[in-house]
């Protein structure tokens, strides 16, 4: 019997058109690997996407040299990550000493960022990008996995490789036909996410806002706010049932200059609600198969590192696994390599959050008075500036920065 039009063979088959999945799609294809990367999706729209881009990513797109065409897309340059506390301005963060190419966070919608990478990728002879293919499970043939069953647009097929890729964020289900079980941290807040218009007297740099039992950080898009207003875990239901009037009069306790915009907050369909999780995977390979970013270990929103994290882990595996591929010798042995590679910043990034999770914003929330005056920690950083640049460093390079090998790469 005729196999279906779209059944193939790459040498790598990567789920998941996020940051991870593109980026290790386009540096593998660069380095003369043939590469197909499935988006279930039929485009980049998403409510829950990261907006900020860190200096460790700016610094790989220089690598690739196209960190400049990157910068000409409209976006917002954040040299220090600010907040008022109980009424008082501090400066949490001090990017503009940071051994980066571009000392900054950069604000970009990940929609375009994901168009900037996909583009450059269609550049490349051996790279292919499936939109509406969805990956629905492994193929395993003599306990090994050969490639990936999809469901696309014309029906079902299967795409064959020398390795496949889970790089479709923390509700895959791919870990888990791979028999690799799931460790679950826990997380004591989640977010609810809703955008408000900026109107000209707001002010103009992204940052956060922490009052009585609220935190809201807001997100400069220029013609909006992108919000995330942080709640304890499950606490929902309770706000939907005191209402909309009250949510809206909570945000402008903590945010007051947004009280002339929350009337457009219309409905409870206007607030979306992201969960937090963390979790992690014990190993994040089998023989024929890798799990990356979010797939191999679901970060916090804490610090905003997840997708900057995710495409560290692009690299270290195109890095590691490029030559391999390409030269058709591909062991079980390169996987746990990069594991090995990325898995103490992983961890060490987790824990982090956790630790902020734990001591910082689950008190935070639970307290509904305000003290006198900030933390005394947060009184350190305005007295000792040098501090900022601690978690500068962390949030924008993180632990264990990936560089491009430029000497695999041959366009």
């Amino acid at each position: 019997m005729q196999a279906p039009a779209m059944d193939s063979v790459t040498q790598c088959c990567i789920a998941g058109g996020g940051p991870a999945g593109l980026v290790l799609g386009y540096l593998l294809a660069r380095c003369g690997v043939c590469v197909t990367v499935l988006e279930k999706h039929d485009d980049f729209l998403r409510d829950f996407r990261g907006d900020t881009i860190h200096p460790s990513t700016l610094t790989v797109l220089d690598d690739l040299g196209l960190l400049e065409d990157f910068l000409r897309l409209p976006h917002q340059e954040v040299g220090e990550l600010t907040a008022q506390v109980y009424g008082e301005q501090v400066t949490l963060a001090d990017f503009r000493h940071l051994p980066s190419a571009r000392p900054f966070l950069v604000l970009v919608p990940q929609w375009d960022f994901l168009d900037f990478i996909a583009d450059r990728g269609r550049e490349l002879p051996g790279f292919e990008l499936r939109m509406g293919a969805k990956a629905t499970g492994l193929v395993n043939e003599g306990g090994r996995v050969t490639g990936l069953r999809v469901q696309g647009r014309e029906g079902a097929y299967t795409v064959r490789a020398d390795l496949v890729v889970a790089a479709d964020g923390r509700h895959t289900t791919l870990r888990a036909s791979a028999g690799l079980p799931v460790t679950d941290v826990g997380a004591p807040i989640d977010v609810l996410w809703f955008r408000l218009p900026r109107s000209p007297g707001h002010p103009d740099a992204t940052g956060g806002m922490i009052g009585p039992g609220a935190m809201l950080v807001t997100l400069n898009r220029d013609t909006y706010w992108q919000c995330a207003y942080v709640i304890p875990k499950g606490s929902l239901e309770h706000l939907q049932e005191e209402g909309l009037d009250e949510f809206r009069a909570r945000v402008i306790r903590t945010a007051p200059f947004l009280a002339d915009v929350i009337a457009s907050l219309a409905g409870w369909d206007d607030v979306k609600l992201l969960t937090v999780q963390i979790n992690y995977l014990q190993r994040w390979y089998r023989e024929g198969f890798l799990c990356i970013g979010d797939a191999a270990h679901a970060m916090s929103p804490v610090g905003g590192v997840g997708i900057n994290l995710a495409i560290q882990d692009a690299v270290a595996a195109a890095n590691l696994l490029a030559q391999p591929l390409r030269e058709n010798r591909l062991r079980v042995e390169d996987l746990q390599a990069v594991q090995d590679r990325r898995l103490f910043p992983a961890r060490a990034t987790q824990r982090a959050q956790v630790a902020v999770q734990d001591g910082v914003l689950s008190p935070l929330l639970a307290r509904t008075d305000a003290p006198a005056k900030p933390p005394f920690a947060i009184k350190l950083f305005q007295r000792l500036p040098l501090l900022r640049r601690l978690p500068a460093r962390m949030v924008g390079m993180g632990v264990r920065p990936e560089r491009v090998r430029r000497d695999l790469l041959r366009k």
